[in-house]
Formats: structure tokens, sequence, C-alpha cells
């Protein structure tokens, strides 16, 4: 069939030129967006809900239920608070700074008040601005899991204006490194859903806070029981449900990965649940109800960077260890080195997520029911790629918080008074009780 040019014959030597490049150039074409699934639409916006609902009520009364009863409020504030602040600086700039381009450390402002938002975003195909609905969940979660080392003695001012400032300096860089194409992602690290951006930035950052806000008066000489336990079971529910459209919607659609990921969430959560429950009836001699709950919870964090990547038994593996070892973190932080991380941020949630993250190197290996490592990584190399991302993003959260804190203190005390903390943060700072007592 001879090729012709408006109505003239091609010359040979053009056609030849075009059997070569088109080939080529085909190849070098983007590959086209993905039509938007509804399915998956709808599964990630339920999944949105159900990370929001981590924070508000979960999280909230989980931290809530293991205070004295005259603080109570004050953390349901703090974490109503820090959800409107960070949803705010996520759609302002925040989602830009985090998601915009693939520069190595930080993304761009081409995205401020979500604009400029694909219709179908390349790689799943799904709307981009509801991508950015279940991202900013997660903005709104991490900074909120902080407030959980320092209770009871931290004014409403100094947590909101932190937590502000955290956000901006320390996540929306972690989670570009890693999830917005930055140079961890370049790398080959993995972070299924937050392990690295959430619990360990959160984990460390609380950390530093317990350290450099001091310890609740009585700590550690004096017994400070949770007020009801009831209300932290109840939080604690609401996490352990919620963390279904943490983990499973991380997958970014509604099909086998998501449902794969759901199960290595629940399984996970029951053996560290199982684990803690059994060592703490073993060394205390009674199962207690915060015990159970905050094994759940270690297993939860421990999964969460893994939960894509592995198969039900290598989660159960990870489970019971995230139960095990972080309730030995627990008696080492408050016991040995008598620091009062109140409600045990960093020893579950950032030793959890860090566990995690390293250990699925080995349980995302095909020979062990897993869907394997990145590309072109043995199970060595992927490894050291995780301890790396570890260890920098570690080290990037404790030495930035504590320079936040040392800023905002100059202008707000990081710690109320004496009698203010006697008093509960609830009434001085608030001027309502969580309780009437008649």
């Amino acid at each position: 069939m001879e090729l012709r040019l408006i109505g003239k014959a091609a010359p040979a030597g053009l056609i030849g030129a075009l059997a070569t490049a088109l080939p080529a150039m085909a190849a070098d074409a983007p590959a086209p967006a993905l039509a938007p699934s509804g399915a998956n639409t709808a599964w990630i916006l339920v999944a949105s809900a159900l990370v929001l609902f981590m924070t508000l009520p979960g999280l909230a009364l989980f931290y809530g239920g293991l205070v004295r009863a005259r603080n109570v409020l004050s953390v349901l504030m703090n974490c109503f608070a820090i959800c409107c602040v960070a949803s705010l600086i996520w759609v302002t700039f925040g989602y830009s700074l985090a998601f915009d381009g693939t520069a190595p450390y930080l993304g761009g402002l081409g995205k401020t008040f979500l604009a400029n938002m694909d219709a179908a975003m390349p790689a799943s195909g799904l709307p981009e601005n509801v991508f950015a609905l279940f991202q900013m969940t997660f903005a709104v979660i991490t900074p909120a899991l902080i407030i959980g080392a320092f209770p009871e003695r931290a004014p409403f001012a100094f947590v909101v204006v932190f937590s502000t400032v955290w956000l901006v300096l320390v996540y929306l860089p972690a989670a570009h490194w890693l999830w917005g194409g930055g140079w961890l992602a370049a790398m080959g690290a993995l972070d299924f859903a937050g392990g690295i951006v959430v619990h360990t930035t959160a984990g460390v950052s609380a950390l530093v806070a317990a350290i450099m806000i001091g310890r609740r008066k009585g700590f550690p000489h004096e017994l400070i029981p949770p007020h009801s336990p009831a209300m932290t079971m109840t939080g604690a529910g609401i996490l352990w449900v919620g963390w279904f459209g943490f983990n499973g919607g991380s997958a970014l659609a509604a099909d086998q990965s998501a449902a794969a990921a759901i199960i290595a969430t629940h399984v996970a959560a029951s053996a560290g649940a199982l684990t803690w429950t059994a060592i703490e009836w073993l060394k205390l001699g009674k199962p207690t109800s915060v015990g159970l709950v905050t094994g759940c919870v270690a297993g939860l964090a421990t999964v969460t960077p893994a939960a894509g990547y592995i198969g039900p038994g290598g989660a159960i593996v990870l489970g019971a260890l995230g139960g095990a070892v972080c309730f030995q973190c627990v008696l080492f932080v408050k016991q040995r080195l008598l620091i009062d991380d109140s409600l045990d941020v960093f020893a579950v949630h950032g030793v959890g997520g860090m566990l995690g993250s390293l250990l699925l190197a080995v349980f995302a290996l095909k020979g062990l029911g897993g869907n394997g490592l990145a590309e072109g990584m043995t199970w060595l190399s992927q490894l050291g790629v995780q301890a790396l991302a570890v260890g920098v993003t570690a080290l990037w959260s404790g030495v930035v918080t504590w320079a936040i804190i040392k800023a905002v203190n100059v202008a707000i005390a990081r710690r109320v008074s004496a009698e203010e903390e006697y008093e509960g943060l609830d009434l001085v700072t608030h001027g309502e009780r969580a309780y009437e007592i008649s």
C-alpha cells in the first residue's frame, strides 16, 4: 500500500523515517489516565469518613478515657481543634506541598486551594479531589496522635499552635518524601498506609514533646489511673473499625488488594491484643481492659506500613510482635527512662510503626505469602532502604519538634502552672466539666 501525503506519494525516505519514529514516539507517550471508577470512588469516600471517624470520636474517646476526669474535655477539645486546623491547612496549601510535582524534598504550590485537580489520576483513575480528601484525614489524625504524650499539663493555645506548625514542617515533607514522589519513594522505600509518614513522625515527636514539657505532678511515684476504661475501650473499638479505611483505603481501589489489606489489619489487631494481654496476665497477674485495647492498637500500628504487601500469616506474626515489643517499650520508657509519655504514643505508635516498616522487607517476600518487594530489590536491600527511611524521618521529626517547641514556648508557655494542673484543664481552660457531680 502506498502512503500518500495530501494527494502526493510520500518519498521512500520519509516512509522509513516514520516507520522508525512512530514506535519510539508511542513508547515515550504518557499512558492515558484511567477512566474514573464509580466503585473505587465510592470506596475511597467511605474510607475517608472512616479515617476521620478514627480521630473524631475514636482517638478522642480512647485518649479521653485514659486521663483523669478533670481533664477529659481538654483532650476532646484538642482533638477537635486539631481536626479543624489541619483540614484548613490541607485544603489551602498542605495538599499541594505534599503531592504537587515530584521534586525530591517538597511539592509545589500549583494545587493550592485544591486547584488544578485531575478528573482522573493517571495511576489510580480516582478523581484527584477524592484522593486529596482521603489524604486530608491522615493529616488530621497524625498531629492528634502526638497530644497523647502530654495531656493534663499543656495549655490549649500551645497545643493548637504547636500542632499547626508541626503539620507544616514535619508532616508535609515526610508525606512528600514517601507518598508524593519524593526522594525516599525514588529509592524504593515502601510505606503502604503510614508506618513512617504517620506513626514514626508522631511517635518520635511525642517522645521529644514529653521530655520537653515534663512529667505530670506525681509521676512516677504516684499511680495515675485512667478515669474511664470503658470510654477507652469504646474509642479503641472505633479505631479498630476506622483502621479498615486507613489501611484498606490506601489500596485506592475497591478490589482484592483492599480486602487483603483489611484482612491483614484485622488479624494483626487480634494478634496484638491477645499477645499484650497474655504478657500482662503473666507479669501482673490480671488481664486488663486497657491492656487488651492497647495491644490491639500496637498490632494495628505495626501492620500499617505493610498491610498491602503481606499475607495473613505475616500479618499475624507482625501483630504479635507488635504487641510483645511495644509492651516492653512501654515499661522501658516509663520505668527505666522515667519519661512521662502519658498515653504511650512513642512506645505503641512510634515503635510499632518503625517495627512494621522494617519487617515488611521480610514478610512481603512472595515465599512468605507477600506480594513482593519494590522493583529490583532483594530483602536485604529493601531492609536497608526501609532503615534509611525510618532513620531519616525519625531524626527529622525529633529535631524539628524540638525546634518548634522551643520557638512556640517563647510566645506561649508550654506548660500550665502547678495550681492549674491540680485544678484540671477542663475548668481552668474551658470553664466546663465533663461530669457534673451532685
